[in-house]
């Protein structure tokens, strides 16, 4: 409360600059800036169908489980990428949180799901595979969250004027700290980043905006594998990334390191 958070410590000794960024941009999508990777995958090809030999069919491991893999442990690397502004200050979330979405069927107009979890240190691969797996299943099955259960109250009971009253006053609140840990934890942008899957649908990836609700500091999209004229199989990635957070250096060098995980798989073991 006042100068302090549920979710995240107050970063402390930053440069003067640093300090008033936040002032100069106070809007996440006034600070964005663009990253785009190509990733080369087949080692992680040919690494998932190794580790899938050994799999039950219906879990199997995809390069999409590799990607969060390889983006967690970075994101525990070098910790800085895993900060956010809120009321002016620049915080250190506490814990590494993503934040994906599916479709609950791949066809059009199919409805649209979101999971947010925590990827913890020293979870094993194949552990964070069958988490995903299982978040997925049950989201699919419909199962609804608390954000599932709250916005459905608020459309089915509120106008619209009194649902804005309502957000700006949680937004307020969550200018001054005061917003509980039950109700951050619940919110799927409160995270580390977003991450979507292009890919599974057949589509490339595109640069996404970064939501001024929440503190998601990053969105990541993955697209379609393709193959390149040299023959080696590649996919795109496509970042947007809130630089209040830390310098453009420091972020590229952690895309780096996710792409670098992502094309020497054994890494991530």
């Amino acid at each position: 409360m006042f100068g302090r958070r549920a979710d995240a410590t107050r970063v402390e000794g930053l440069s003067r600059m640093r300090r008033f960024m936040p002032f100069i941009s106070p809007r996440r999508n006034e600070s964005l800036v663009y990253f785009e990777s190509e990733m080369e995958v087949d080692a992680a090809l040919a690494f998932l169908e190794q580790r899938n030999a050994m799999r039950p069919r219906d879990r199997r491991m995809t390069l999409f489980h590799l990607f969060l893999r390889s983006m967690s442990t970075q994101y525990r690397e070098r910790p800085n990428i895993n900060r956010f502004v809120k009321g002016g200050r620049l915080w250190q979330r506490n814990g590494v949180w993503m934040t994906f979405s599916a479709k609950q069927e791949i066809v059009e107009g199919a409805k649209l799901l979101t999971v947010k979890r925590e990827f913890p240190e020293g979870e094993s691969l194949d552990a964070m595979t069958d988490a995903v797996l299982d978040l997925l299943g049950r989201r699919r099955g419909g199962e609804e969250t608390a954000s599932d259960k709250e916005m459905k109250l608020a459309l089915d009971l509120l106008p619209p004027f009194m649902i804005r009253a309502v957000m700006g006053a949680l937004h307020l609140a969550d200018h001054f700290g005061l917003l509980p840990r039950s109700m951050i934890e619940g919110d799927p942008m409160y995270t580390s980043v977003f991450v979507a899957n292009l890919g599974s649908l057949g589509m490339d990836a595109g640069f996404h905006h970064l939501w001024e609700h929440g503190t998601c500091g990053a969105f990541a999209m993955l697209g379609i594998v393709r193959e390149r004229p040299d023959g080696k199989k590649v996919m795109n990635v496509r970042y947007t990334y809130d630089e209040r957070a830390e310098d453009g250096l420091y972020a590229g060098i952690t895309l780096a390191g996710i792409k670098e995980g992502l094309e020497s798989p054994e890494k991530l073991v």
